[in-house]
């Protein structure tokens, strides 16, 4: 996940994504890279204690010096359930509040791709069905690739390609 999202450099081989092989891109063009065409969900959601909501979300945006779209900052919110936490820290949110944040933060702006490590493995059942729900609907509504990294299989079941890995290798997939 670290290599298809520019994190980590490979030891061999070539990583192409929208037909440009990343790791030819210099330290400043892979960082940008990054901010714009990868969303990160982690399963422990790595929000910034001392941001709250709203700016964990828009947190992304201000990295690349973009501005902040009002109207969809609100649509973001409310999609996500979360217009009424906006102002809360993340301490103050319940896990699926958080990871929600998370996605958030992922989504808002508009990257091709969103790598989702693990992104319901600290929620309850009924806010793991809310993750996989909005990010179906990212996929459907906005053309984002889903990658996910899950051991959940009634959660792989839903996805539309399950490649299985064992021992960092492809076992097959289906």
């Amino acid at each position: 996940m670290h290599l298809i999202g520019g994190v980590d450099r490979p030891t061999s081989g070539k990583v192409f994504i929208d037909g440009k092989d990343i790791y030819k891109f210099n330290d400043d063009e892979l960082a940008i890279f990054r901010r714009r065409q990868v969303g990160l969900i982690y399963q422990f959601y790595n929000l910034i204690p001392i941001l709250n909501v709203e700016e964990n979300i828009t947190l992304p945006l201000k990295l690349d010096n973009r501005e902040v779209n009002n109207f969809k900052l609100n649509e973001m919110l409310n999609l996500l359930g979360l217009e009424n936490r906006k102002d809360h820290l993340p301490n103050q949110l319940s896990g699926g509040q958080q990871q929600r944040t998370s996605i958030g933060r992922a989504m808002i702006t508009n990257p091709a791709i969103i790598l989702a490590d693990e992104p319901t493995g600290n929620l309850d059942s009924k806010s793991s069905d809310e993750i996989v729900t909005l990010l179906k609907k990212s996929n459907r509504d906005y053309k984002q690739t889903i990658i996910m990294i899950t051991h959940n299989m009634e959660i792989a079941k839903t996805a539309d390609r399950i490649i299985y890995i064992e021992d960092g290798k492809i076992k097959f997939e289906q």
